[in-house]
């Protein structure tokens, strides 16, 4: 039995390697992988060497980004990949709550293989029946989620969403599963036809004239409930902190890269009292983590996934076999619009 990962070795430069296989634990299941979804947000900015962590020191106990001559990750980077399903094919001697054959997705790169404790496993099952790629969706179902969340969303609100990319369309659905009337803003025709055929009650196009003015013209100048930006663009937050209401919420939840041009803070953020909240998956609300945890938001894109509340996989627009990944991550590093969520396949072919 053999494994193969994915690893980046410079900017824009990616490489397979193989990888040891070790004999289980009595108390670990090993899972094969299906399928393995590319994060077009966080995963570029590794590929393109953006993220933080590859240009300053993450310090943890103060959470803060030093400055340093070795950045938190170094070439080479092995920790691509956060969107993973996969199927048990051997169990460990003492394992009893799951078993050969079972489906689970989880958080273990891109790579042929990953063994996981057998608790871990067992509260990472997908559901007999279902499409085992809808655990793709865990984690990046989780990031949108944990974004309604941080809006508090009342029913009846009108909300808009900057940014129709995957976590986009997923906080759309959500948004409006959760009682708003919502309208997705992109300019992308195809993801603001995607987003009108999976819920969204409009979009509008950012290229035709001010969200602001929209808005605000059909509210009498009251402007949205919320707005939730996820596009990572600093023009779509700035356009967001103008279009909702006099002391209301913007949720931030893209991941802006460098310095955040074009945002006027001395104009509507100041003049309106913007209540401006970063939503961010390493933990959620403080008010609400009683109750709320990371497994508790995975666990729930999946059920609602299965339960046909959230339609996420019409959002697969591109599955290609995991030998043919570092083409499709170049297709996603020239900006390709018409991809949404890609997936690498880790069939035989593969």
């Amino acid at each position: 039995m053999t494994e193969r990962g994915l690893m980046l070795t410079a900017v824009r430069q990616l490489a397979f390697e193989e990888l040891s296989v070790n004999p289980l634990g009595p108390n670990e299941v090993r899972i094969r992988t299906l399928f393995s979804g590319i994060s077009a947000g966080t995963e570029l900015s590794q590929y393109r060497g953006t993220s933080p962590f590859m240009n300053r020191q993450w310090d943890l106990a103060n959470r803060v980004f030093r400055d340093a001559e070795t950045p938190s990750w170094s070439f080479p980077v092995r920790n691509l990949g956060y969107e993973e399903a996969g199927e048990i094919v051997e169990t460990g001697a003492a394992v009893t709550r799951v078993k050969v054959g079972d489906r689970v997705f989880g958080t273990w790169g891109h790579r042929t293989m990953h063994v996981m404790a057998e608790a871990d496993a067992a509260d990472r099952q997908i559901p007999d029946g279902a499409d085992p790629r809808i655990g793709m969706f865990s984690h990046i179902g989780a990031v949108a989620l944990n974004g309604v969340h941080d809006a508090r969303i009342r029913m009846g609100d009108l909300v808009v969403v900057f940014g129709l990319g995957v976590p986009g369309q997923i906080v759309l659905q959500a948004a409006r599963a959760s009682g708003a009337t919502v309208v997705g803003v992109d300019p992308v025709a195809s993801r603001r036809a995607m987003a009108e055929r999976l819920g969204a009650d409009r979009t509008l196009d950012p290229g035709a004239g001010s969200i602001s003015d929209a808005i605000k013209g059909e509210t009498g100048g009251r402007g949205a409930d919320i707005c939730i930006e996820v596009s990572g663009a600093a023009p779509a937050l700035a356009e967001a902190m103008r279009t909702v209401a006099y002391a209301s919420r913007v949720v931030a939840m893209g991941f802006f890269q460098g310095e955040a041009r074009g945002l006027q803070l001395g104009d509507e953020f100041h003049h309106n009292r913007i209540e401006l909240i970063s939503s961010q998956i390493s933990g959620v609300a403080p008010d609400a983590s009683h109750r709320w945890s990371k497994l508790r938001l995975w666990q729930t894109a999946v059920r609602l996934q299965h339960e046909g509340r959230l339609d996420l996989l019409p959002l697969i627009t591109d599955t290609v076999p995991f030998a043919e990944a570092p083409a499709l991550f170049a297709r996603l590093d020239q900006g390709d619009p018409a991809i949404l969520q890609s997936v690498l396949d880790f069939g035989a072919s593969s």
